[in-house]
């Protein structure tokens, strides 16, 4: 009989006041017996709508009906056919909106933990399977993956049991893209991303860091010199956006990625890092996102008192709730409604951040309520840091180097579902195509393309 009831089993965290405090993973993970328990919630239904939900249609019902039998290895095997990043995507994907948003238990109740039982199952195999995976044959075709960020690995990894002869090209010294130098290691520790991509490298995929593609090499050398039969783009959204309003060219002012590529991927907030980053006091975090949060987090570790100021109310703010809980009880501050409009600065650095007080109009024809000023109305937050987290954009290096790329008008390179871009053989998918996303969207982009690959040179 399944487990009827209606809540999940929590997960276990660090205490709110000593997590804030260092940069250990907040949460700790369930054990053997919650595991077991957990999963003894699924109805193991017929019709699946779990799998329905999830981007890369993991077989949800029978990894975690393995995981109620105690068998988490043969879980393991099972979520591993269709993902080549579980501890990951365990860890941040967005399963409230995704997966467990289609589970019949969330009809009465809590739907039941599906990325929790994802990140346990993978944390067990690393925990207690040893083995390197089987390189599989080689099938004698080679394809170049660029950018090592979700998107590319999963390409990378679906390619390379197939047999391809893969090579990621990164323009970072350390692979992993966005998992690594855009999310903190209280939520996702990189020690857990590099060996994730350590079994990428025992199926046989080679990573070549310290490689601009663009600049030290171009997409047309790749298969004209090197002989790759095609080429994966899956270079992320890294180009920052800002306000463009008056001071923000003051000293403290940073864009999100600057700031949270210094403290995830160089490590600034340790006093041995060579990378400089800013202590702030009091900093102002402008932005509703999962980056945003991220960013004020990180932020609050460094000693700051801060403040996120997002221009529309709680209800429309488009980050995790568990992130947003997790920002409330490690005691950042929100100011709703409101929108930056000046960089008070003294002396050259930040001194405030002036506000313009804003209201919700009625909703329009889809529903939505759109932000409008109130006149004469301001609020000036003390703030020695600014960070701006509205948003990224691709990078146009690979556009502007790569004739016959057909890109969007704000950058995003032009793909169909298979990830087929006008150049013939060159794919792409993840933020390069869609602009920031989930880290879930971009791995079922990779995986669609390299189908698309793999039936493009089957028939060439």
């Amino acid at each position: 009989m399944p487990n009827m009831r209606m809540d999940k089993n929590p997960m276990p965290v660090q205490d709110p006041d000593v997590r804030n405090k260092n940069f250990s993973e907040v949460a700790l993970g369930y054990t053997e017996e919650q595991a077991i328990d957990e999963a003894g919630r699924c109805l193991n239904c017929k019709n699946r709508p779990c799998v329905g939900g999830c981007p890369v249609s993991i077989d949800i019902p029978e990894f975690i009906a393995k995981v109620a039998a105690g068998e988490f290895e043969e879980a393991y095997k099972i979520i591993t056919k269709n993902s080549s990043l579980p501890a990951v995507c365990g860890r941040v994907c967005p399963q409230e909106t995704q997966c467990e948003s289609k589970c019949v238990r969330g009809i009465k109740g809590e739907p039941v933990a599906i990325g929790r039982l994802e990140r346990f199952v993978a944390d067990w195999h690393m925990a207690n399977v040893k083995e390197d995976p089987e390189k599989p044959a080689s099938n004698g075709h080679k394809v170049a993956v660029i950018g090592s960020g979700p998107s590319g690995l999963a390409c990378a990894g679906d390619l390379a049991k197939k047999g391809y002869d893969v090579t990621i090209y990164e323009a970072l010294h350390l692979a992993g893209g966005v998992l690594v130098y855009g999310i903190p290691e209280f939520r996702l520790p990189k020690a857990i991303v590099q060996k994730e991509i350590e079994g990428l490298k025992a199926l046989g995929v080679k990573v070549e860091t310290n490689v601009v593609v663009g600049k030290t090499i171009s997409i047309d050398e790749l298969k004209e010199e090197f002989g790759y039969e095609a080429v994966f783009i899956g270079s992320g959204a890294g180009l920052p956006r800002f306000m463009n309003i008056p001071g923000e060219n003051l000293n403290g002012v940073y864009s999100a990625n600057e700031f949270l590529t210094r403290i995830n991927l160089m490590k600034a907030y340790n006093d041995e890092s060579e990378t400089p980053i800013m202590h702030p006091k009091k900093a102002v975090i402008v932005g509703g996102g999962n980056v945003a949060m991220d960013a004020a987090r990180c932020a609050k570790r460094l000693g700051a008192d801060v403040t996120i100021v997002y221009r529309r109310t709680k209800a429309e703010l488009p980050a995790r709730a568990e992130e947003v809980e997790h920002a409330e009880e490690e005691g950042i501050k929100f100011a709703f409604l409101n929108n930056p409009v000046e960089v008070v600065g003294e002396n050259g650095w930040v001194k405030s951040v002036k506000c313009q007080v804003m209201e919700l109009s009625d909703p329009d024809e889809s529903g939505r309520r759109k932000p409008v000023p109130v006149e004469g109305k301001f609020n000036d937050i003390e703030a020695d840091c600014m960070i701006m987290s509205i948003g990224t954009s691709p990078n146009p290096l690979i556009k502007s180097t790569t004739a016959g790329l057909d890109t969007e008008k704000w950058g995003g390179i032009i793909a169909d579902e298979s990830g087929l871009t006008s150049r013939e053989g060159v794919y792409a998918g993840g933020d390069a195509v869609t602009g920031a996303a989930t880290v879930i969207l971009a791995m079922g982009a990779g995986r669609a393309a390299a189908a698309g690959i793999d039936e493009y040179i089957s028939n060439k």
